[in-house]
């Protein structure tokens, strides 16, 4: 695996460098390192990469991907993952508002809690959530899933009742664990 470490190269570098790879490259398999809540990492990418960033990422952290798989091991900002078009994207923590806004292909999974506006406009591609949910209006925030016609969601662990407040013409699976 090759490491690019954020507080030695910075983020046009990091971009470069992903963005830049020859087809024909074994190198598929990235690090960042450090990324100290910057914005616009591993954006744009086009390749079937597999990155793992490693730590806590800002504003549109891997948007208009195709093709990559980028893992966040933290946190990431507002738009994570937005226009996407193909690949995935996991977020091992929580996302901010717009995660997966305006998507148009691929999955985008967020292990923790989602803020709103989360997969806005967006069609033909999946999000699943799998944060916790208080006894009120769960962890998905308002306005989530609105304007997204022919789309599937699968929603874990959250309030049914908080849903259909946000959705419209949505494929949702909503699967909770009973105690």
């Amino acid at each position: 695996m090759n490491t690019l470490d954020f507080q030695a190269v910075g983020l046009r570098e990091i971009n470069r460098t992903l963005q830049g790879l020859d087809p024909l490259s074994n190198e598929r398999e990235w690090a960042i390192t450090n990324p100290m809540g910057q914005h616009a990492i591993a954006c744009g990418l086009n390749a079937p990469l597999s990155v793992d960033i490693k730590g806590n990422v800002g504003f549109y952290c891997a948007g208009m991907n195709q093709q990559a798989e980028v893992t966040i091991h933290g946190h990431a900002g507002v738009g994570v993952a937005e226009n996407m078009m193909s690949g995935l994207v996991r977020v091992k923590g929580n996302a901010s508002q717009s995660a997966g806004a305006t998507g148009h292909g691929g999955l985008l999974v967020i292990e923790g809690d989602a803020s709103s506006r989360c997969g806005m406009a967006s069609t033909s591609w999946s999000v699943v959530l799998s944060g916790t949910c208080p006894p009120s209006w769960g962890k998905l925030g308002i306005w989530s899933c609105a304007e997204m016609p022919a789309r599937h969601s699968v929603i874990r662990s959250m309030r049914p009742s908080c849903m259909w407040l946000a959705m419209w013409r949505v494929w949702a699976l909503i699967a909770s664990k009973r105690k």
